[in-house]
């Protein structure tokens, strides 16, 4: 295994032990899929509407994975910044677009167990029935329609300080989540909302796996509005990326001896 992927690994192990995570991005999305599709998804369902268990499925299935690459990226790689363990990378044969990739792709990884994990509930405790086709789609689907959360979640942590980068990353997940539909079926939402909503990856990703669970490609319109979230978080991470830090702690020269040299350190006596 190269120095990628052993990075690659670490970060995804390093991911899978973090019980805020676990909590927040496993547990929280199959406890929600439960108690919703429990007080909602026996409602009688209109012709050509997903039954609620389906519905709620998709959507606490999307929450998941959002959080699972929200969490992976900003708030770890703000309190990497700060402990200067992203420094301490340059001591590893990797360059800094390894790193990154490695970082998104550990994110996208850990997105998948709450997505499995909640149709695999939704199947057991609520006897969900899909197509072999549709389920080798919804998946893979939810699964790639998270990588504009990964970017939010590295510009974010390269942008802000680790106090920040928590809070900040939290509230606009709950602020998308609630404002794309995952937790009220778009069609109870107001009209006001419902504009805002058509314009979020949350909403997009979310009518991703509904229309696979309803038997439908996914429509142009998801496909591209991600796409263009894709594009300009991705933007912002690069610009946060390669952004002074001036509160980056300085690496010192070793010299040939091992010897620690600072230079201009003057007389310490």
């Amino acid at each position: 295994m190269n120095g990628t992927g052993y990075y690659l690994r670490l970060e995804c192990v390093r991911m899978l032990r973090d019980p805020r995570y676990l909590a927040l991005g496993v547990l929280a999305p199959i406890g929600f899929y439960l108690l919703f599709s429990t007080l909602f998804g026996g409602a009688p369902k209109e012709p050509g509407q997903l039954g609620g268990t389906v519905e709620i499925m998709v959507a606490m299935a999307a929450y998941g994975a959002i959080w699972g690459v929200l969490s992976a990226t900003g708030p770890r790689i703000s309190q990497e910044r700060a402990t200067g363990w992203v420094d301490q990378l340059r001591a590893l044969p990797l360059n800094a677009r390894q790193v990154m990739a490695s970082k998104l792709a550990a994110g996208m990884l850990v997105a998948l167990p709450a997505i499995l994990l909640v149709c695999l509930t939704a199947v057991l405790a609520k006897d969900v029935r899909l197509d072999a086709w549709q389920w080798a789609a919804l998946v893979p689907a939810l699964w790639l329609g998270s990588l504009p959360f990964a970017l939010l979640g590295t510009a974010i942590g390269y942008a802000v300080g680790p106090e920040t980068a928590f809070p900040l990353s939290y509230a606009l997940y709950m602020a998308m989540s609630a404002m794309g539909g995952l937790w009220v079926p778009p069609a109870k939402l107001p009209a006001s909302f419902l504009h805002v909503a058509d314009l979020l990856p949350t909403y997009r990703l979310a009518d991703l796996g509904w229309a696979v669970a309803a038997g439908h490609a996914p429509g142009w319109a998801d496909v591209a509005v991600l796409a263009g979230w894709t594009l300009l978080l991705g933007g912002l991470a690069a610009v946060a990326y390669h952004r002074p830090r001036w509160g980056r702690r300085p690496v010192l020269p070793v010299s040939a001896t091992g010897a620690v040299s600072v230079a201009g350190s003057g007389d310490m006596g």
